[in-house]
């Protein structure tokens, strides 16, 4: 099929790093536009060193280009894509928001992306949601999460100031993604911004409260660590650094939880290097999250020649 175009919304690190993950890895997107608004941005700068058409002028100037992408991806900030949002949905343009906005729905490829119609926009949950969120999702398909937690630690180099603004709307965000997306119950998630040097890789503990009899070993026990298993490799289909760091490790029953048993997974995730360093896992997931999503609903375009229904 035809390759679909797409624009990125946002030339800071996440935008960039997307540019270059669907340049070298997607195969049924190409980007045709990059949009931002410091005209000294570095990312705009190489969007046109490599023929992209680049604009420091905002979405309101590509929204008056007389090709309009297929595609948007929002790489800017939460508030902002609910300004824009409605812009996109407008104009019937695909928005896939790596923002916690979470104006569409929650969305990690390895998980949902069949469940869903066709939609106008999906949002990409946080980094430690797409790290996160297809482990709980395994340990749901087997046994029953009355609680999961998880912790993201990621390097301060990588946190650039779209994360930061949003730390708020990544904790609540996530925490929704484990119970809508992963199935727990309950969810809740932490991050945590290490200044370390040198700057540490991406890594993610989660911790899921299961029946007791599933925390001993047996039939269950096995089943949830084959479907963790199974989850992982998914996920390195197209995010390579993604790893357990260890087994998972299974806590028998106690009062103080309720009488649950408890399974810890300890999660890194090393970055591709498209763009950033290897230490920026936390970036390297959601913009190969996104590109295999952006792929994954090209293919769903082609397919489907209906009207996609608005988020």
């Amino acid at each position: 099929m035809a390759k679909k175009t797409a624009a990125i919304v946002g030339s800071g690190n996440i935008g960039t790093d997307l540019m270059f993950k669907i340049m070298r890895r997607s195969t049924n997107v190409e980007v045709k536009y990059m949009i931002g608004v410091d005209p000294a941005s570095d990312g705009l700068a190489r969007a046109a060193r490599l023929g992209i058409t680049a604009s420091a002028e905002g979405v309101d100037w590509l929204l008056a280009q007389d090709e309009l992408p297929d595609f948007v991806f929002e790489c800017t900030s939460a508030k902002a894509h609910e300004a824009n949002a409605p812009k996109y949905k407008a104009a019937g343009i695909h928005a896939i928001d790596l923002t916690p906005a979470a104006v569409g729905p929650y969305l990690c490829p390895v998980v949902n992306l069949d469940a869903l119609e066709d939609v106008l926009n999906v949002n990409m949950i946080t980094c430690a949601g797409q790290a996160t969120t297809p482990i709980v999702a395994a340990i749901s398909s087997v046994v029953p999460v009355d609680y999961a937690e998880i912790v993201a630690s990621i390097a301060s180099k990588s946190a650039g100031p779209g994360t930061r603004a949003n730390v708020d709307e990544f904790t609540e965000t996530t925490s929704r993604a484990l119970e809508e997306v992963g199935g727990a119950k309950r969810g809740k998630a932490i991050i945590i911004i290490n200044p370390v040097e040198p700057p540490m890789i991406m890594r993610n503990t989660i911790y899921a409260a299961i029946p007791a009899e599933a925390a001993e070993p047996g039939e269950l026990q096995d089943r949830i660590v084959a479907a963790i298993d199974a989850a992982v490799a998914n996920i390195q289909d197209y995010v390579p650094g993604y790893s357990l760091r260890v087994e998972p490790q299974f806590d028998s029953a106690r009062e103080d939880w309720d009488g649950n048993g408890r399974v810890g997974v300890w999660v890194q995730v090393k970055g591709a290097a498209d763009y950033l360093p290897e230490y920026a896992g936390n970036l390297d997931i959601i913009t190969a999250a996104a590109t295999r999503t952006a792929d994954l609903l090209a293919e769903r375009m082609d397919a489907n020649t209906s009207t996609p229904v608005g988020a």
